[in-house]
């Protein structure tokens, strides 16, 4: 009975997924289930089927939560569609969640034009991750990513037509329409991404799902840079990324992804990216309205690590920590956030819970609302203070 239920946490619609959910919790609850140990650790940056993963928002949340995470925050790139049923999966649970989102902008007219930042892919386009939406704008955030994702869909269509070119000599084709948009939730406001390209083309080699994870990986790492067509009208300017952030009372950060040797997904190639101009980068984010930096300590170096910290703290930005999960090759529980040198990442996952409870009453109550911040203007007091929130309210459940 508990393989039923947790296969129909991917069921086709949300209400499947759910009332599996409330199945499964029923057993735990019985004690048919045992209930997981919940540790410290804590992972704001989880993709699902809105964007590419294999996991719906449901099954997100019920692996989050049985892997021993204390919260855990979807992530998708171009898309909030999975929002609601991640926070209602949370909600079932009583798992704590935040919501964002993740997406491409321009650096167009920026000091950083033409350079290489934290995109593999293409010069002058910045990754960003919108954190601690409040839930009542979810609606507004959507507005905002609906015409990113349609232009992006031009592209993809071009890209699809550049791979039949390489691949039509072998009897292959793919037809983005029948073959790619099927495998994502585009019709239900998710994204279309190189990925999906890219697993659709392992499935004309393979039926099973560990080597299609493992083509993939190889067709990102070493294909998509032969196929790849330059995003452009799709990507926001960073400054407008910013301004809706401020609009909907959210968090906007900077991804960091630092210089790449091997990489933990096996879909990145060794390459420079931002270390350079580091100093310069984060002085400029921060001056132009950037609240907080993001990035995954197991990704990079010990050096990397202490740099990062060491510019967010001169600074003030908030450091907020995810670990990159959109496939089944990783595990939600990055230990090194556990060490006591990246302790504040758990604290700042809390304060992010907090940000988004109180936002979500009154965006003038949120951590970087210029009403808190006049009141509260030392960074490191609203992370104690928001992360408080949650945390007595939990210790009263």
């Amino acid at each position: 009975m508990k393989e039923k239920f947790f296969d129909e946490l991917n069921a086709k619609t949300k209400d499947e997924r759910l009332g599996a959910l409330r199945e499964l919790m029923l057993l735990h609850e019985s004690g048919a289930l045992e209930m997981p140990v919940t540790g410290h650790n804590v992972n704001n940056h989880i993709h699902t089927t809105f964007s590419f993963s294999p996991y719906s928002p449901t099954k997100a949340v019920y692996l989050a939560w049985i892997s021993g995470l204390s919260t855990a925050g979807i992530m998708d790139h171009d898309s909030v569609a999975g929002a609601q049923e991640f926070i209602e999966a949370g909600s079932i649970i009583g798992f704590p969640i935040t919501v964002g989102f993740e997406c491409r902008c321009s650096v167009a007219g920026t000091p950083f034009e033409g350079r290489r930042i934290n995109n593999p892919d293409q010069k002058s386009v910045a990754y960003l991750a919108m954190h601690g939406i409040p839930h009542q704008m979810l609606d507004e955030a959507e507005r905002f990513l609906a015409p990113c994702r349609e232009k992006r869909n031009v592209r993809n269509r071009k890209m699809v037509e550049r791979l039949n070119e390489k691949i039509r000599p072998y009897g292959l084709s793919l037809d983005f329409d029948s073959d790619v948009l099927p495998l994502s939730q585009y019709a239900s406001g998710g994204s279309v991404t190189e990925r999906h390209i890219l697993y659709a083309l392992a499935a004309l080699f393979t039926e099973k799902d560990f080597p299609r994870q493992f083509l993939l990986g190889q067709f990102k790492s070493q294909l998509i840079e032969s196929i790849y067509v330059d995003a452009d009208e799709e990507l926001p300017h960073i400054t407008d990324f910013i301004a809706i952030a401020e609009k909907i009372g959210a968090i906007p950060a900077y991804a960091y992804l630092g210089d790449v040797g091997d990489s933990v997904t096996g879909d990145k190639k060794t390459q420079s990216f931002e270390d350079a101009y580091l100093d310069e980068l984060i002085s400029y984010m921060k001056k132009i309205g950037m609240r907080a930096v993001t990035y995954m300590p197991a990704r990079n170096s010990a050096s990397q690590l202490a740099r990062i910290k060491s510019l967010c703290a001169e600074n003030e930005l908030f450091q907020i920590s995810g670990e990159d999960i959109n496939s089944p090759l990783q595990s939600f529980i990055c230990e090194k956030i556990e060490t006591p040198e990246f302790k504040h990442l758990i604290d700042s996952a809390w304060a992010l819970i907090g940000h988004e409870l109180a936002a979500g009453k009154d965006l003038k109550q949120g951590m970087f609302s210029p009403e808190v911040i006049k009141n509260m203007p030392n960074l490191d007091a609203r992370i104690e203070y928001f992360a408080n929130l949650v945390r007595s309210q939990r210790k009263g459940r």
